[in-house]
């Protein structure tokens, strides 16, 4: 492409490229990574998600296998609290880890008991109709197809390969990178009519992300459950909310905990992310929740846990143990995952596959 290459293309290999993409080299979530996710705050997290799949559980008449993905793994740090939390759907559970990077899937078997090893498309087959002496945990790079159960995606779709686009009097544009910078001019696109729909209430000129990977993720997962619900948790905002930033201000770049500011800048060394565009996801089919991860945690039954962490605690305050630091921990993790400013405000989406539904529904 003699006007440079799509901004997507140039995330896709400065992300995954398998030799110096950021994820395949060194870059993940954590205290000792580069950026702190819901998971790696501390167990609560995944104790709350645990629940949220008992509830689905109990929805779906307590089915077996009950299939969990957890679509973006990273280095598996989800699956292991939920591990610990012992959900009540444990004897049917059947956890996939979906994760690109090698170097990530590596760390999946570390401290979870059941681990099945990595699996192809064949062997994941195999592993979500087994039935009983669950939790059994696998890792893959695919998602499974016609399950019961739950796919989750905590901070994955903001990492999907996007494109950057804008309205001009003369039609749509395309931001495309030359020489490992944007290019001082732009490409012609021609967007899906829905997309070019939303772009209208855009004022003209302004760059806003095109996030066809992320609306194409929510598609398949929706197509891989026979039964059950897609949840997304991510940060996010509307098409008119994201173009009302500063410019470009929905694109983040994340090193060593420091938020960056050029995503040009030594591609493979940094994690590109955007925020997730809530109205183009959308498009095909409306989620049927939409809320924060704050009011989410609420619902689920956080104020419990923390009340109960507190009793744990106040209890073996004078000789405490491992059952009173962890309860102690509580709050501190509550504050951290509730708080409006930070990752309290992140979106979480779901969508509901009915029994009833037909594939055609689901992909509309």
């Amino acid at each position: 492409m003699s006007d440079g290459v799509p901004f997507s293309e140039f995330m896709d290999g400065a992300l995954y490229d398998p030799v110096t993409g950021f994820y395949a080299v060194e870059g993940r979530a954590g205290r000792r990574g580069d950026f702190l996710t819901s998971p790696e705050v501390g167990p609560l997290f995944g104790a709350l998600v645990a629940e949220r799949l008992d509830r689905e559980w109990d929805r779906l008449g307590r089915p077996d296998p009950f299939v969990v993905v957890d679509a973006g793994a990273g280095p598996g740090t989800l699956a292991r609290a939920l591990a610990s939390a012992s959900p009540r759907c444990a004897p049917a559970l059947r956890y996939v880890l979906v994760e690109a990077s090698a170097s990530q899937r590596r760390r999946h078997a570390e401290h979870l008991d059941g681990w099945e090893g990595e699996v192809d498309a064949e062997g994941l087959a195999r592993f979500v109709t087994s039935t009983g002496s669950g939790p059994r945990f696998a890792s893959s790079t695919v998602l499974p197809v016609d399950v019961d159960g739950v796919i989750v995606a905590n901070e994955l779709l903001d990492n999907l390969p996007f494109d950057i686009v804008r309205r001009t009097p003369e039609g749509a544009e395309m931001l495309t990178v030359v020489d490992g910078g944007p290019s001082t001019g732009s490409v012609p696109v021609e967007l899906p009519d829905e997309v070019d729909a939303l772009l209208t209430r855009v004022p003209m000129g302004t760059w806003v992300p095109w996030q066809h990977r992320a609306r194409q993720w929510v598609a398949d997962a929706l197509s891989s459950l026979r039964r059950g619900t897609v949840i997304v948790l991510d940060y996010g905002d509307t098409t008119d909310a994201l173009a009302a930033r500063p410019e470009t201000g929905w694109l983040r770049t994340y090193a060593a905990h420091e938020r960056g500011a050029d995503p040009f800048a030594e591609p493979g060394s940094r994690d590109i992310t955007c925020d997730v565009d809530i109205d183009q996801l959308s498009l095909d089919r409306s989620p049927d929740l939409i809320t924060t991860q704050g009011e989410w945690l609420e619902g689920l039954g956080i104020d419990d846990l923390v009340a109960e962490g507190r009793r744990q605690w106040h209890e073996r305050a004078t000789a405490p143990d491992l059952v009173a630091l962890r309860g102690r921990s509580r709050v501190g993790e509550a504050e951290a995952l509730c708080d409006r400013s930070g990752l309290g405000a992140h979106l979480v989406l779901e969508w509901h596959r009915r029994p009833t539904w037909s594939t055609a529904e689901a992909d509309r």
